[in-house]
């Protein structure tokens, strides 16, 4: 039990760090000083995603019920039409010279719990069938949340000090690295899903 456990949490570790979540996160951090609020970001992100994932593992374990392919394919897209808007929001207060926001729990809340909704459905699915006691599998994904929360605050602690000191290109690069990393996971979805031939 405990083997599995602490597999949950370096696997939630590993999990942060995934492209798509490191490009939504750098664009909250961006212009922040303060590796507090940064880290903070991160926690509450790691947060929202737990919440999600332990949410349709319920679901999943104690009432059997699964999310449509066709379902699962647009909570992708809607991540990757929000790393787009992300970056989008992050050129223009670039551009505009805003300051930068000051931290609000709400919006890394929300954005953790779509990228969980978003990889519930093969998270759940791979629970299953490795792990067929019920508990333990709850167990492991709360294991698994505890790991993600814990790496991406680290990491938004880290991502702090060149984004929030470094020149106003570097932020710029992080926009549209969101902004690119968007639009080839939507590419990704659609030909997966055969909307894209």
């Amino acid at each position: 039990m405990l083997a599995i456990l602490g597999l949950g949490f370096v696997l939630g570790v590993r999990h942060a760090l995934d492209a798509d979540h490191v490009a939504a996160v750098s664009t909250l951090v961006t212009r922040t000083r303060s590796v507090r609020a940064s880290s903070l970001a991160g926690a509450v992100w790691g947060l929202g995603h737990t919440l999600a994932l332990i949410v349709m593992a319920l679901l999943v374990v104690f009432l059997e019920i699964h999310l449509p392919a066709r379902v699962a394919a647009l909570l992708e897209l809607a991540v990757a039409a929000m790393l787009v808007a992300l970056g989008v929001d992050l050129l223009r207060r670039r551009r505009s010279d805003a300051p930068a926001p000051s931290f609000r729990a709400r919006r890394p809340f929300l954005i953790g719990m779509l990228h969980g909704l978003a990889g519930s459905a093969s998270l759940t699915l791979a629970l299953l069938a490795a792990i067929p006691e019920r508990w333990l599998a709850l167990g492991y994904v709360a294991a698994f949340g505890l790991g993600s929360i814990g790496g991406m605050a680290a990491m938004t602690a880290v991502l702090c000090v060149p984004l929030g000191r470094l020149p106003r290109a570097l932020g710029t690069g992080t926009a549209l690295a969101s902004i690119t990393i968007g639009a080839l996971l939507a590419w990704d979805v659609g030909r997966s899903a055969g909307w894209i031939t």
